[in-house]
């Protein structure tokens, strides 16, 4: 599976257009910017997909935002889910006082 992200274009490091910088939490990127051609040309100011060091499309900035709220919540169920794992390996542990713990990856899934 890939997983593009969105990003807010800065500017562009070159005249051609081939490299930008993007920012995204604070945190700014050098990316190739050479598919952002025709349609998918793009301002300074505007957002655009990221993979793997590519911009891929511009999308407005309802989109990113949209899909920056649905990541941010994947990945807070995410850590929800590590959370009651840690929770119940410390559960377990508690219960082998003294003895040796052996748990498979079966055991813990919820």
């Amino acid at each position: 599976m890939c997983l593009a992200i969105p990003a807010r274009l800065v500017e562009y490091l070159d005249e051609d257009r081939m490299f930008g910088k993007v920012e995204l939490g604070g945190v700014q990127r050098r990316i190739n910017t050479l598919l952002l051609v025709g349609p998918d040309a793009c301002e300074p100011g505007e957002y655009v997909l990221v993979h793997v060091g590519f911009a891929l499309s511009k999308i407005s900035e309802e989109e990113a935002k949209d899909q920056l709220r649905i990541l941010g919540e994947m990945g807070s169920a995410y850590a929800e889910e590590l959370q009651a794992i840690g929770e119940s390996l410390s559960l377990d542990l508690a219960d082998t006082e003294g003895s040796v713990l052996s748990v498979s990856p079966q055991e813990v899934r919820p």
